[in-house]
């Protein structure tokens, strides 16, 4: 039944607008490389450093994510799986439910499916969309997901930002824009409500981009796992469809030679 709405979800959330940048807010686009191993096996890293402390995986399994990744099962129980899980056990956290709805007003959501609910660029630019909001509970807001109920756990990484005025690039009512006639220089307005950085955090920010990426990256895997078997399977039906249709072709020809 828990895979049956999940499925439902996962067909209609898209069409209800959720998969959407929503408030106007234009995603940032990232390319999601399944070949990269060692991105996924730093995005698992983070995920389960930094995510699994609240959120669910709960239809995939440990041992699933440390085969398909390159992960040896010892290195992975030593250093990722979390204490009190077993390697063939779902990626499930011990978080009380009616715990969570006290602490963030909602248990927060499984995240399996995020990346193909909600798109994979849409949890790229959330998750460096944070800012401090004084008004909000956790003291965190986001420009992707105004009013969000969680913390920002990557703010170590990330450092502090805020909203402030500052001067930005200045467009015409087809947003296109506006350039300095002499000069050729792109004019310039004080825009406020612009997101900027107040302090730094543990990384640069190419670096806490490539922290971003990576998780993205993972979160991207973990709603189809079976993607690359899927791809190699069919090269090779298409590889089998081609030699299979030359041979065809060769005896149709035979079977027909001497009939005019």
């Amino acid at each position: 039944m828990k895979r049956f709405f999940a499925t439902v979800a996962l067909v209609l959330l898209p069409t209800l607008g959720f998969a959407a940048g929503g408030h106007g807010v234009e995603l940032q686009h990232m390319s999601a490389d399944l070949h990269d191993k060692s991105s996924l096996q730093r995005g698992l890293q983070t995920f389960t450093n930094y995510c699994m402390g609240c959120h669910d995986a709960g239809y995939a399994r440990f041992e699933r994510a440390a085969t398909d990744l390159g992960i040896p099962v010892d290195l992975f129980e030593e250093n990722l799986l979390p204490s009190g899980n077993k390697i063939g056990d779902l990626m499930s956290n011990s978080m009380d439910s009616a715990d969570a709805k006290g602490w963030f007003g909602a248990p927060p959501p499984d995240l399996t499916l995020v990346a193909r609910v909600r798109g994979k660029d849409w949890v790229y630019s959330y998750l460096q969309a944070f800012y401090e909001d004084e008004a909000r509970p956790w003291g965190v807001n986001n420009t992707v997901f105004p009013n969000v109920g969680m913390p920002n756990v990557l703010e170590a990484l990330q450092g502090v930002r805020h909203m402030t005025c500052a001067q930005a690039p200045a467009h015409d009512e087809h947003g296109k824009p506006l350039f300095d006639t002499l000069t050729g220089d792109v004019l310039t307005e004080e825009k406020c409500n612009v997101v900027a950085q107040k302090t730094k955090g543990q990384l640069t920010d190419d670096e806490f981009e490539q922290v971003v990426y990576d998780l993205t990256n993972f979160l991207v895997y973990m709603g189809e796992p079976s993607r690359l078997q899927s791809e190699s399977l069919g090269l090779k039906v298409l590889l089998f469809i081609i030699l299979f249709g030359i041979f065809a072709f060769l005896l149709n020809k035979e079977y027909w030679k001497d009939i005019h």
